[in-house]
């Protein structure tokens, strides 16, 4: 488990495959900021909430300089049925072996009913043109974050 970014770290790069299989990377995605949310997993209530409220949002945020990618450690096959089920048009990124996921502190303890276990944290950290972390939000609502996002980045 590493710990929390903070703003003004830097972004650890990535590359990891999306729902085609295709390699992307956070570099692709230099020279714009980049919304890169972290969630447990595809084809879930909470987790089509906010990937659909970031869909509907995507051209408002691209508007403002926004790229948006989803990160779970679901494999590309179910990512790419979560995409066609949903209608998805966020970049949906596959994390498996849970390395991205461990690197952005978005991986770690979790307490459900009492009971303590390891899971995706939902997070959602936004990233410069630059590359560095500009907001590093935790344990965030899957319902109205999305929202919350544009009303703290002024979109």
């Amino acid at each position: 488990m590493s710990d929390r970014l903070q703003p003004g770290d830097e972004a650890p790069a990535f590359t990891l495959p999306d729902a085609d299989g295709n390699e992307v990377s956070l570099a692709d995605h230099k020279g714009r900021k980049v919304i890169v949310y972290f969630y447990p997993a595809a084809l879930t209530p909470g987790c089509t909430k906010q990937a659909c409220d970031f869909t509907d949002n995507l051209e408002l945020l691209a508007g403002a300089g926004y790229d948006v990618i989803g990160i779970s450690p679901d494999k590309p096959e179910k990512l790419a049925r979560f995409r066609e089920a949903e209608s998805l048009k966020v970049t949906l990124l596959a994390d498996p072996d849970k390395k991205v996921l461990d690197a952005y502190g978005a991986f770690g303890e979790k307490k459900n009913y009492g009971r303590t276990y390891l899971g995706v944290i939902r997070s959602t950290i936004v990233v410069d043109e630059e590359g560095k972390v500009e907001r590093a939000l935790y344990n965030v609502r899957a319902t109205g974050h999305v929202a919350k996002i544009i009303k703290d980045l002024g979109v």
